[in-house]
């Protein structure tokens, strides 16, 4: 893998107050990277030194091999930045925004067109591309944010909470197209945010961060396998009844650490691996029905709040 993102040894002082703390991080070329955090926790302000806008206190940052705080405008250029809240001109049209956006950036006026025209398309944004932008509404200032970071052919896109203030629909519709957009053009994309499974969606790895520390990151797999080791994957399982040694003969499958019993013949089987062929095989053959059977893996809700437990443990120490 290549990193196209490297921060070591990040931090940010503001008098006594650490905003970010020794951050390290790697963010692979091509990869979607969520950096997941409450609001407060640092990740705007990494994202600002990221892009040049803030000088660390210590440590480096570089993106795309230049040293964000040295050669910012380089790095501006092969940075696409869409942060929170988007500005645009209200009284000029979605494409007016746009083309102008375009010629800032150095294309002629026919580039600028054609790459304008073909980004409103991609976004889902042609039929309103006449319409001004003050009668956007939410949604549709995102993803004429999403073209806008797009003109200039990003090799990275940083997006700060893009889903903000979005509905649920418009949230999966934006998440979508960011991902297509990403496996389209071959970019690479950091997203912040504080909706966890919103972001589990869509990122090849995560990073927790929490009162501007890394606490954890990678997979949603590797995560789960790491902090709940045991108990891993839960299979929950509605049998007909339980048939006189079923129960022992599940506790003794290599791999199953626990079993929670219901008295309306459902299980919850606790497992450290894959192990649900197995199970669904006793179950049949010890003469029950097999009513229901579904395999869960704990999500970035449960991971989330298991780092924050762990975290508030070591502290009261």
């Amino acid at each position: 893998m290549e990193p196209i993102i490297e921060l070591n040894e990040l931090t940010k002082q503001y008098g006594e107050q650490t905003a970010v703390d020794r951050l390290t991080l790697n963010v692979n070329r091509g990869e979607i990277f969520g950096l997941l955090g409450p609001n407060g926790a640092g990740k705007s302000t990494t994202i600002l030194m990221m892009l040049g806008l803030a000088e660390p206190t210590s440590g480096t940052v570089t993106v795309c091999g230049i040293d964000s705080t040295r050669q910012p405008i380089l790095v501006k250029r092969k940075v696409g930045y869409l942060p929170d809240d988007v500005g645009f001109y209200e009284d000029l049209t979605g494409t007016e925004n746009l083309l102008y956006t375009a010629r800032l950036n150095g294309f002629s006026r026919q580039e600028a067109i054609s790459r304008v025209e073909y980004l409103l398309d991609r976004v889902g944004l042609g039929e309103a591309a006449h319409k001004k932008a003050g009668a956007y509404s939410r949604g549709m200032r995102q993803r004429l944010g999403l073209a806008e970071v797009l003109i200039k052919q990003p090799e990275v896109v940083i997006l700060d909470e893009p889903t903000l203030g979005l509905d649920p629909e418009g949230v999966r519709e934006l998440l979508q197209l960011i991902r297509q957009l990403s496996r389209d053009e071959g970019m690479t994309v950091l997203l912040s945010s504080h909706h966890l499974h919103q972001v589990q969606q869509i990122c090849d790895r995560v990073g927790l961060f929490v009162a501007g520390r890394l606490l954890a990151q990678g997979d949603v797999h590797s995560l789960s396998q790491q902090l709940f080791q045991e108990e891993a994957i839960a299979i929950e399982v509605q049998v007909n009844h339980f048939p006189d040694g079923l129960l022992d003969d599940l506790q003794q499958v290599d791999g199953v650490s626990r079993i929670e019993t219901h008295d309306d013949g459902k299980l919850v089987i606790h497992c450290s691996q894959h192990v649900t062929p197995e199970i669904s095989r006793m179950i049949v053959e010890s003469g029950t029905s097999l009513l229901h059977l579904t395999q869960r893996q704990y999500g970035l809700d449960e991971i989330y709040h298991r780092y924050f437990e762990g975290r508030e443990a070591d502290e009261k120490r």
